[in-house]
């Protein structure tokens, strides 16, 4: 834990550094429609594991949650405009908690009593005892689990991971932006963005978190889902977070809603959120065989070297990139085991090199207005902070 902590600590500078010296955004400027339809898609389809795979695991639970939501939002929201409003905001909500009782029902029957440790452990909703062993009210402060250790071998691993989740969470962004109906984020805002992350990314490893922070892709998901995009609803769920945070109980209630019904979720969500992707490709020429080549090369070669990295990786997680230098290992393995990343470097260097023949092939002249705070009169209504914030910010940071 305190390896982790150490790790998080120094990393996280580096989005800090990439941020609010606005040198991601400066890369981000190299960017076209055109490149980012792979990494968007990426950013969904790279995390198929979530998705039938675990749902697999516990087909009884999970294969009904997908049936229902699918159902529900689907279909059963035509009966009745009313019945529209409700259940294309909330259908999600009514399905986990029919599926969560189901599967509560079936451990309290003793149906999975003489099964598998791993079924156990995908089906049961009391597994590891959870709620018993939680404490009522335990408050996080730094340091908690003592001094952080830095070891150069854990921190370059965790570079070569804040670099990662810079570029899947830019592809992530792209894909809030085009499901809330909002104008491509611009440089600045993707900058800041990527600024804000790494000082998450330090609180967390001062409070002693096991995981870095990026943007959650099933929230975007959850976007396009529901059609919900207001900032205020992210306001009360981060309330909420802190709230669980807290009082351990409420927060391992929660917990133990079994695996698989958030997977049958995800199939939904991460597939809305790759379907975002393809839509950024009406804004370029769909017929140039120069773009074809440059999106078919994008998305297989980032689906199919991180597949190769995975397959080559060691069970002590040492993965094909096996010089002497250590640190230069880890962060090449961490690199090329994300398929947005591989992505984003295929096309970015493919779409910037190989010549189109018409200026509008890539899409650039939709594209540049976006580039800029003042390319665009929406811009400041769609990326402004809330709450007048940026009225205390110098302006360098905005």
């Amino acid at each position: 834990m305190r390896t982790i902590q150490g790790s998080l600590i120094v990393s996280s500078f580096v989005n800090i550094i990439l941020g609010y010296s606005r040198a991601w955004g400066e890369l981000t400027r190299f960017f076209s429609p055109i490149a980012v339809v792979p990494v968007v898609c990426l950013v969904g389809l790279g995390l198929f594991a979530r998705g039938f795979p675990l749902l697999g695991n516990c087909v009884e639970i999970g294969l009904p949650m997908l049936i229902l939501l699918v159902i529900s939002q689907q279909y059963l929201k035509r009966l009745h405009s009313r019945a529209h409003l409700i259940l294309e905001r909330f259908a999600l909500l009514f399905c986990i908690g029919i599926i969560w009782a189901f599967a509560a029902i079936l451990t309290a029957a003793g149906a999975y009593n003489n099964v598998k440790a791993a079924t156990k452990e995908s089906c049961r909703t009391d597994r590891s005892f959870l709620i018993s062993t939680a404490p009522w009210i335990k408050i996080p402060y730094p340091f908690q689990w003592g001094t952080p250790i830095f070891r150069a071998s854990h921190v370059f691993g965790m570079i070569g991971a804040a670099l990662v989740s810079s570029a899947e969470s830019t592809g992530t962004f792209f894909a809030a932006a085009r499901l809330s109906g909002a104008t491509a984020p611009p440089a600045h805002v993707l900058s800041r963005s990527i600024g804000l992350q790494g000082i998450g990314m330090l609180l967390e490893g001062l409070f002693g978190s096991l995981v870095g922070t990026t943007a959650s892709v099933e929230n975007v998901g959850l976007l396009g889902l529901t059609h919900i995009g207001s900032r205020r609803v992210v306001q009360i769920s981060t309330a909420f977070m802190i709230f669980f945070s807290i009082f351990g109980k409420f927060g391992a209630f929660f917990a133990s809603i079994p695996l698989p019904i958030f997977a049958a979720i995800y199939c939904i969500l991460l597939g809305i959120v790759a379907a975002s992707g393809i839509t950024f490709i009406q804004f370029a020429n769909n017929n140039s065989m120069r773009n074809i080549y440059v999106l078919g090369v994008s998305l297989f070669l980032g689906l199919s070297i991180p597949q190769y990295f995975a397959m080559n990786t060691t069970f002590d997680g040492h993965g094909p990139v096996r010089t002497k230098a250590g640190w230069f290992n880890n962060i090449l393995n961490t690199i090329f085991s994300s398929p947005p990343t591989v992505a984003i470097i295929v096309g970015t260097v493919l779409d910037n090199t190989l010549e189109a023949k018409h200026v509008d092939d890539r899409g650039v002249p939709w594209w540049k207005p976006f580039q800029h705070s003042k390319g665009d009169v929406r811009t400041e209504e769609f990326y402004s902070y809330p709450l007048r914030i940026n009225e205390y910010i110098p302006t360098r940071f905005l």
